[in-house]
């Protein structure tokens, strides 16, 4: 005579979680911030680069305005920056004087 044998039902749950656990949520949160602050760290830092460059910009313009006028009293606008000394390329020896 064969033996019964009894077969074990497995019981398996099919119900799926709704919410992730808080301390998962707590982690996710935590990351997405910190990434968001750095973001914003880094369009405040290109708002202050693009103003930067906007200053350098108009000091060049101011600049250009400068060399000209030495160009038309002094004849050149090689100036030593330290001492104020004018340097006269070679075939410019002399001041223009056309005042």
């Amino acid at each position: 005579m064969a033996t019964k044998t009894k077969k074990k039902t497995e019981v398996i749950d099919f119900t799926k979680p709704e919410k992730i656990t808080k301390e998962h949520l707590e982690e996710v949160q935590k990351v997405v911030n910190g990434i968001n602050r750095a973001q914003l760290d880094i369009g405040q830092m290109e708002v202050r680069k693009h103003s930067a460059l906007h200053f350098i910009a108009e000091r060049n313009d101011e600049l250009v305005l400068i060399k000209d006028k030495f160009e038309k009293e002094y004849g050149t606008s090689d100036i030593n920056l330290e001492t104020g000394a004018i340097t006269y390329g070679k075939e410019n020896g002399e001041v223009n004087k056309e005042d």
